[in-house]
């Protein structure tokens, strides 16, 4: 009698496994590695907007690294796969399980994020969103209709961190760093910072007559029709700097010049949206301390608008004021050390992008990865000829 009956034989032939089986295994296996490597080392993402013109345009297809920064551990790790925060399909059904959620930790880097670098992070405005809109929706109906309408208005959804909107832009100051604005142009740490070549910015255009062949502007893609006029023969045109030389050089154009706000309260409503700072706008703006992690504010009347929000809603305290006196945890305090770094993001498109103009500094935890190349191009207003733009494929992000 076999006592060992529980043990297999050695020699028993092993049970072939079924096509089903095998289709099965080959899924789950695919599933798993394609999920790690997005996670981990790197992941395809689409240009939606017109933030970062002309850098990079509506319908660019990239990858994002997240080798360079070091990958972000899952802090909402029961997800659907290859979904982002809603199921495929479907506008407003959830695609994680918020039930588990795990603290922000992050794998060893190649590299620190570095002034000028392309980065992609999770949308740090508002602690809701609005389910029924996209990239940049959220800011401008805030800014339009005010918080409190919006949230009486539109269904609002609460979501993890890692499930926000993906924006991308560009890093303008790092922790630690000085920012400002003047008339158009950023200074970091004293240091005048130039839109890239690429970026766009408002450029108001005399021409000396509109009796000119206007084809010769086609290469541009600028639209007079849809340029507001100023005055007679003059055009306000978003164009980048290389456009505005080339601009400068037709006999037909008397003058071109760089258009930014004027300074004054009625084009307030930027970050920190403060009273005493009501005369800042998208143009100019600042002083403005970048935190870096360790770093020490002082908190009194003046600091407590910049970084309110980061003491209370990035890095997790009880923040309110008693009596002119702030109270951190139930303690008072007179200063506050920063347990995260923090950086300033700004779109390329000066004059079309939400950014930390708009809602301030973007922590690391919502850091998602750089943005490396365009692998794909696609232009839908094109002819069916021209939809592909192959100057633009395999493109390195600079």
């Amino acid at each position: 009698m076999n006592y060992k009956f529980w043990q297999k034989r050695k020699d028993a032939p092993k049970k072939k496994k079924t096509k089903t089986r095998e289709w099965v295994d080959a899924i789950v296996f695919a599933v798993v590695a394609a999920t790690i490597i997005r996670v981990f080392f790197i992941e395809a993402y689409t240009i939606p907007s017109g933030s970062m013109e002309r850098s990079l345009l509506i319908g660019d297809f990239l990858f994002v690294s997240k080798v360079n920064y070091g990958a972000r551990i899952p802090m909402t790790p029961v997800a659907f796969p290859f979904a982002h925060h809603t199921l495929p399909l479907t506008t407003s059904t959830k695609a994680y399980w918020d039930g588990v959620q795990w603290k922000y930790h992050r794998l060893p880097g190649l590299s620190e994020i570095k002034r000028n670098d392309v980065v992609v992070f999770n949308f740090p405005e508002g602690d809701t969103v609005a389910v029924e809109n996209q990239e940049d929706s959220y800011y401008n109906l805030v800014r339009n209709m005010g918080r409190e309408q919006v949230r009486s208005t539109f269904t609002i959804v609460d979501r993890p961190v890692d499930k926000r909107e993906n924006f991308i832009k560009r890093c303008i100051a790092i922790p630690g760093d000085v920012i400002s604005m003047s008339n158009g142009v950023a200074n970091v740490n004293g240091k005048q910072e130039p839109l890239k070549n690429t970026g766009l910015m408002p450029y108001r255009v005399t021409f000396k007559t509109t009796d000119f062949n206007y084809s010769l502007l086609d290469e541009f893609k600028l639209d007079l029709g849809n340029s507001p006029a100023i005055a007679e023969n003059t055009y306000v045109i978003n164009a980048s700097s290389e456009i505005a030389d080339k601009l400068k050089s037709f006999d037909f154009v008397q003058s071109v010049a760089l258009y930014p706000d004027s300074v004054g309260p009625e084009q307030g409503g930027v970050f920190p949206h403060d009273k005493s700072r009501s005369n800042w706008n998208r143009d100019n703006f600042g002083p403005i301390k970048v935190p870096a992690k360790g770093w020490t504010v002082k908190i009194d009347s003046m600091t407590m608008p910049l970084y309110y929000r980061a003491i209370r809603t990035y890095e997790g305290n009880k923040v309110e004021q008693v009596n002119g006196v702030w109270y951190i945890n139930d303690k008072p305090a007179t200063t506050y050390t920063f347990k995260m770094d923090y950086y300033w993001m700004m779109g390329d498109n000066r004059h079309n992008s939400a950014d930390s103009r708009y809602w301030g500094f973007v922590p690391e935890d919502h850091i998602v990865g750089k943005a490396l190349f365009v692998w794909m191009s696609w232009d839908s207003t094109a002819s069916f000829f021209h939809k592909i733009r192959w100057s633009r494929l395999f493109m390195g992000i600079h």
